[in-house]
């Protein structure tokens, strides 16, 4: 059976319905699923598999699973770059230790927040990793709000683990999401 003739592969259903309710449920329903799964291992865990930028994460999973941002290597790379960089803005400012108090920022968190920001933002073009929920992960670290190395470990650990969702999914989905990066359209192949 040929790729096409599958009628649940995601271009087969947008062939017979609307384009945009197709997209609509697989990103909800598989952004439910991957959230969901991601709270089941935080519940069990007791620890931080589940924080704000993994959302938008999602959302390009599932929404634009063929654009480059979503890709596993601007997924991975660029939420490491965000919490490194959200980690050095805390070493650097001194506040490592210094618990979070959203209602009462500081000159050091204001500068922590801005080197973190700054420094994902400068970097990901670098490493050509432009994943923008980065920029959500890197404030949630300078901020102070997952700041211990081993919470910093979890956190990439479910940006791992969604992106192993988000591949499994798509893959089922008859779609050609990249195993690594998404490669250029008509690009020379590699040598």
């Amino acid at each position: 059976m040929t790729r096409e003739a599958k009628p649940y592969y995601l271009e087969s259903l947008e062939d017979r319905y609307p384009r945009w309710a197709v997209r609509s449920v697989y990103t909800g329903v598989n952004s439910f699923i991957s959230i969901f799964l991601m709270a089941i291992i935080a519940y069990n865990t007791h620890a931080p598999f589940v924080f704000p930028s993994l959302g938008p994460t999602a959302f390009l999973l599932f929404y634009t699973p063929l654009a480059a941002a979503s890709a596993p290597h601007n997924t991975l790379v660029g939420h490491l770059i965000g919490l490194l960089a959200g980690w050095f803005s805390l070493a650097v400012t001194g506040l490592l230790a210094v618990p979070p108090d959203l209602e009462k920022i500081d000159w050091q968190r204001i500068l922590a927040c801005a080197i973190a920001l700054g420094l994902t933002c400068g970097l990901m073009p670098i490493f050509q990793a432009a994943h923008p929920p980065a920029g959500a992960t890197t404030l949630i670290v300078s901020l102070g709000l997952i700041r211990t190395p081993e919470h910093l470990l979890i956190m990439m650990v479910a940006v791992f683990v969604i992106v192993l969702q988000g591949f499994v999914i798509n893959r089922a989905a008859g779609l050609p999401y990249p195993m690594w990066r998404k490669h250029a359209e008509n690009a020379p192949p590699d040598d």
